[in-house]
């Protein structure tokens, strides 16, 4: 081709080109929004825009989580863990649900969803911060094997007798918050707590991006209005520098730190860390270091398609506090309102529980959950050893499938234990008691722990009939979860059997979250179905 022909073809090429770009510009004209967003946010002229569609791009991230296994109780005769009352899964499945998706196994932390239910457990008497209630029955997707609920109330606050409140609201308004379930939703939340507060209360606002601000100083509880206005005028842009903004929260906290009172730190992000101190190991470093000050942190996340679940569930573990996800103004309002004072205001700190098991009774068990929260046996008695908080009247449970014993026991085992000596076996171990459980916490303001144990007994005569409707709902939620988690330790755990037992146990005044289960029970087995 001579040097002619090839300078006519590039012209031709780049007219061609010109008149493209002129009749896309000309299309998008049709609606203002941005030339490469049309195709992807509208479907046809006149109807709304499309959401985008689930999964699309999506980073979110969720530490692996690998099912507790069995243990023989002969040999690895205690179990030890601290107590967790986050109930961030529960919400985050339910919203993929929502959404028509099966949630990522990770994302199901069973623990989570048990808890985020409150349970009919008998109050502290006196004094003491919490009591424990134990409960064993049948285990309906095994009929080999039982199951054990633990469960903890925490003391109640008497309304008008909460301590003095220290707010510091700390938001991301980085550009990944510009989404309608993201800042939007957020600041209407906070509005809702913030409406909560009174004159002697104190709230102030930080946000951050590429920069952190002070949007609204340290100010009464009773200015709603100037309150208001901050939260409302926040606008979404940016990289996220989020390192920059906790350290100007807490500083900005501890200015108007209460004594005796409620000194927190709320993080409100979809916890996408981009700029500054982004290592996840870093910024768990900072929180620990910043936890020393006496101001929790409790971390709510929003969001979907980006969500740092492990991160921010990391962060709210190492600042003493809690995590949840809103997804929505109602779980808001569960959140921030109806258990506000579970969310804020700690009644018992470093909770940690451990169990023996008895071998003469017991040949294995298993934790149900928690395989995010496991402590070493020496952590049990070591002060220093973190563990977490319990808010006020919050309740914590938990469970262990136990397998019976079918035959003697023969060698050594540890030193110091209940059931087990020098000898095989102690004479404790042919009483009849299935297990211990210990419990350590301190009380608020002190740095030494108190103990208390509960030893257990199993009438294995008792039929699931016979036990509680709590401990029977309870049982549906495991195994909804384990479902969930396509656990390899399930049995005969599935949609149907999650169903069948939440819907026996619903009291005829069930609450609207307990008949929520039972349609996201029902979604997730419809999901399954098509798959």
């Amino acid at each position: 081709m001579s040097m002619f022909a090839r300078r006519r073809l590039r012209l031709a090429t780049i007219v061609s080109l010109l008149a493209a770009v002129v009749l896309a510009a000309a299309a998008c004209s049709l609606h203002p929004s941005a030339y490469m967003a049309a195709p992807a946010r509208y479907a046809l002229a006149g109807q709304a825009p499309m959401e985008r569609p689930p999964g699309d791009h999506n980073t979110e991230a969720y530490d692996r989580i690998y099912d507790n296994p069995f243990l023989t109780a002969h040999t690895n005769p205690l179990s030890t863990f601290s107590i967790d009352i986050d109930t961030t899964s529960y919400a985050n499945v339910r919203r993929f649900l929502r959404e028509e998706q099966l949630p990522p196994p990770d994302a199901v932390r069973i623990e989570e969803l048990v808890n985020y239910f409150r349970y009919a457990y008998p109050a502290p008497e006196g004094t003491e911060p919490l009591a424990v209630t134990t409960e064993v029955g049948p285990c309906a997707w095994n009929r080999d094997h039982r199951l054990v609920r633990i469960g903890l109330r925490a003391h109640t606050v008497v309304p008008g007798q909460a301590p003095a409140r220290n707010l510091t609201f700390l938001i991301d308004v980085s550009g990944s918050m510009d989404d309608p379930k993201k800042l939007p939703l957020l600041t209407r939340s906070l509005a809702l707590l913030a409406d909560q507060l009174e004159e002697r209360d104190r709230i102030a606002i930080v946000v951050y991006a590429g920069a952190s601000g002070v949007v609204l100083p340290p100010t009464s509880g009773a200015a709603r209005e100037r309150i208001r206005d901050a939260l409302a005028g926040l606008q979404a842009g940016g990289s996220t520098n989020g390192a920059q903004g906790i350290e100007l929260a807490y500083r900005l906290a501890e200015q108007s730190l209460v004594r005796g009172g409620v000194n927190r730190v709320i993080l409100a992000t979809d916890g996408d860390f981009n700029v500054g101190i982004t290592s996840q190991g870093d910024l768990i470093r900072l929180i620990e270091e910043k936890r020393r000050t006496g101001i929790a942190l409790t971390v709510l996340g929003f969001g979907m398609g980006n969500l740092k679940d492990s991160t921010m569930e990391k962060l709210a573990d190492k600042g003493n506090g809690n995590y949840a996800y809103i997804d929505s103004l109602s779980e808001a309002r569960k959140v921030l309102v109806e258990e506000a004072a579970g969310t804020l205001v700690t009644v018992a700190s470093d909770v940690k529980i451990q169990v023996e098991m008895n071998p003469a009774l017991v040949e294995s068990y298993r934790l149900l959950g928690y395989e995010n929260r496991l402590l070493r046996t020496e952590e049990f008695d070591d002060d220093a050893a973190d563990a977490g908080e319990l808010g006020a009247g919050q309740t914590v449970t938990a469970f262990y499938e136990v397998v019976p014993a079918r035959r003697g026991l023969d060698g050594q085992a540890p030193a110091k234990l209940r059931y087990q000596g020098d000898a095989p076996l102690t004479g404790a171990a042919h009483a009849g008691e299935l297990m211990t459980v210990k419990v350590r916490y301190k009380r608020i303001g002190q740095s030494e722990s108190r103990l208390a144990a509960w030893p257990i007994r199993d009438d294995a005569r008792a039929t699931l009939e016979t036990t509680s409707r709590d401990f029977r709902f309870a049982s549906a939620v495991v195994a909804f979860g384990l479902s969930l988690r396509a656990s390899p330790h399930r049995g005969q755990a599935n949609y149907e059997l999650a169903k069948r037992l939440a819907e026996a146990a619903l009291p005829p005044d069930a609450d609207e979250h307990r008949r929520e289960l039972v349609a996201l029970v029902g979604a997730a087995q419809a999901l399954a179905a098509r798959q």
